[in-house]
């Protein structure tokens, strides 16, 4: 019983693992119990020279060296080697599938997707090493991070699958702190931006004001120049320009103003054509007209009243409160 024990015991040290050449695609599946017994059947199946012998065996998913018996126990089962003859070096090769955790899929994925996988892994070393070094990390490597399987990643760190959920967590917030901090300045420069314009508009508006303001005083109609008499006629120019029926809007002494003005001055501090200015100049005219007419009507109305209370024999009797009926 004893001795049947002790063979079921060595039957289950035997560890599977996967063989290949360096360059080479063709891969060979081999169960050994220890380094050495790997090295030797390596050399048998993939028909290494003795000449070229101590062999080396590299991890194909890094090139890792593994010489050590009890590191070679502690790695998973169907874990990929590359055989290396001692005038061999590793190169990495995008068909390196890695370890027994990496589906069988993986082996046809293109070379892009294999080098993202290898990158993801760097990273996490890193982590595993510091987990400071999150700070450093590229928002890409963070986000290889976040997007790597859970089950992946807790065995590459070494770390149970919640904890891994969490870290996991924890990255995806410090990739969006990093997002909010980016938009954040960008709206920062865009205000900063919109309040040097704003700012310049305003003081391009303050000069052409400025200068409306003086060819008022020189050119608008021998006015004395004065503070009040440049708001008024500021007052008027804006009316004019602003308003859609403007002689609506002005005193009967504005209309005046503008219907007496000369055409050309009036053109060119309104900014229009003459024309324009002659049709404008016109409606104020008739406005003014109208309203004169108005107030002869009222005087004559006025007049005519007058004339009739004064008239000799009119009988005026005083006007009494009416009663209400009880």
């Amino acid at each position: 019983m004893e001795v049947v024990g002790a063979a079921e015991t060595e039957i289950r040290a035997l560890k599977p693992c996967l063989l290949r050449r360096n360059h080479s695609r063709e891969q060979h599946g081999v169960a050994a119990s220890c380094l050495e017994e790997l090295k030797s059947k390596a050399c048998d199946i993939l028909a290494i020279d003795k000449s070229l012998a101590p062999i080396t065996l590299v991890l194909a998913e890094d090139g890792t060296i593994v010489d050590d018996d009890d590191y070679f126990l502690c790695l998973p089962s169907n874990t990929k080697f590359v055989a290396l003859a001692s005038n061999e070096k590793w190169a990495y090769n995008n068909s390196d599938g890695g370890t027994a955790w990496i589906s069988q899929e993986s082996f046809d994925v293109d070379e892009t997707d294999s080098g993202s996988g290898l990158r993801w892994k760097n990273a996490a070393r890193q982590l595993k090493e510091d987990l400071s070094s999150i700070v450093l990390l590229s928002e890409e490597d963070l986000q290889m991070l976040i997007d790597a399987p859970c089950a992946d990643l807790a065995q590459e760190l070494g770390q149970s699958r919640a904890t891994v959920q969490g870290l996991q967590n924890t990255l995806q917030q410090v990739l969006d702190q990093r997002e909010e901090a980016r938009q954040s300045k960008q709206l920062l420069e865009l205000y900063l931006q919109a309040l040097e314009k704003e700012g310049s508009i305003l003081s391009k508006q303050q000069e052409s004001q400025t200068g409306c303001d003086q060819t008022d005083a020189v050119d608008l109609g021998g006015y004395r120049e004065g503070s009040s008499e440049a708001a008024l006629r500021s007052r008027l120019l804006t009316v004019l320009q602003e308003k859609p029926a403007p002689e609506l809007s002005l005193s009967s002494q504005d209309l005046e103003w503008v219907a007496k003005e000369d055409p050309g001055a009036l053109a060119a501090a309104l900014s229009w054509d003459v024309e324009k200015t002659v049709t404008a100049q016109q409606a104020c005219h008739r406005e003014l007209s109208l309203r004169l007419q108005q107030v002869q009507s009222l005087r004559s109305l006025r007049s005519l009243s007058a004339r009739r209370s004064s008239r000799p024999g009119a009988r005026q009797e005083p006007k009494r409160a009416r009663r209400d009926p009880p």
